[in-house]
């Protein structure tokens, strides 16, 4: 009996999923679900860089990570300027010695079917979903290969691996997040680094307030629930629960796991 109940005393007090003395790096990490995650990281332990194009994005994220006792710290970063991304990079370095977690996060939206997207659209799209990914993948495997290895987590979405009205440029380049992270993953098995990305649905973030206020001011409730039961669980998702499923990715208990795009997506794909 007392064998027993030691074992139960030692799973509830068990402690998994820490990040304890892990460098973690998460570009637009001040906002929606990137500053849910810093949070969440910062919570279990890691030290968060948070990089964001304008570093006032990121005070809001570092005082309440402070005031939660975790450490983080803000960098003005522009994603899409791969000499900018490298030197942020190299001063987390100097000041930590490693990069052991980065979650490339930043992206912006488009709506609009190919006849509705400009070419400026488009490089706009690309410069920052497709090319800012790519910089931080470099930037992260550049370093992760002198330490020995990593945890690389991409933010793709449910159109990375299903087609949806009016999403033209945005579902090419989360399609490019998910075969990016494909190619990472298998390039660098043996190197110890590992590669995922998430594919979530409709989350409910700033984003979608600041679209709802623009475009439906005369009937933004009505919009609002149009855009949750648009999901078949019939709600939008929480940054909060992005932020658990990207923490379980990029810690060591989910060492087994690379080259995975995991959906987020109340049913959207399979069942809806």
């Amino acid at each position: 009996a007392a064998a027993v109940a030691t074992l139960a005393h030692n799973s509830n007090t068990m402690s998994i999923f820490r990040l304890d003395g892990k460098t973690a790096v998460v570009t637009g990490g001040g906002s929606g679900i990137g500053r849910a995650i810093s949070l969440l990281f910062a919570q279990q332990g890691a030290y968060v860089h948070i990089l964001e194009r304008d570093l006032e994005a990121s005070k809001e994220a570092i005082s309440a990570i402070e005031r939660d006792q975790g450490r983080a710290k803000g960098h003005a970063c522009d994603v899409t300027q791969q000499a900018t991304v490298d030197q942020t990079f190299e001063g987390i370095v100097e000041e930590t010695g490693r990069v052991d977690i980065v979650v490339n996060n930043a992206g912006i939206a488009h709506i609009g079917n190919v006849i509705e997207t400009t070419e400026e659209d488009l490089d706009r799209i690309y410069a920052v979903n497709v090319k800012g990914v790519y910089n931080g993948i470099r930037a992260g495997v550049r370093q992760m290969l002198v330490q020995g290895g990593g945890v690389l987590l991409n933010m793709a979405s449910t159109v990375s691996l299903m087609g949806i009205d009016d999403r033209f440029a945005y579902s090419m380049s989360k399609g490019a997040v998910h075969t990016m992270t494909l190619a990472t993953a298998r390039d660098f098995i043996a190197k110890n680094i590992r590669c995922n990305c998430l594919c979530p649905a409709r989350v409910h973030t700033p984003f979608v307030d600041g679209y709802l206020d623009r475009n439906y001011p005369d009937n933004r409730e009505e919009m609002f629930h149009k855009l949750s039961v648009a999901q078949p669980i019939g709600r939008m998702a929480k940054p909060e629960e992005i932020a658990h499923a990207a923490l379980y990715l990029c810690s060591d208990e989910a060492s087994f796991v690379t080259g995975c795009a995991y959906p987020i997506d109340g049913g959207s794909i399979h069942i809806r």
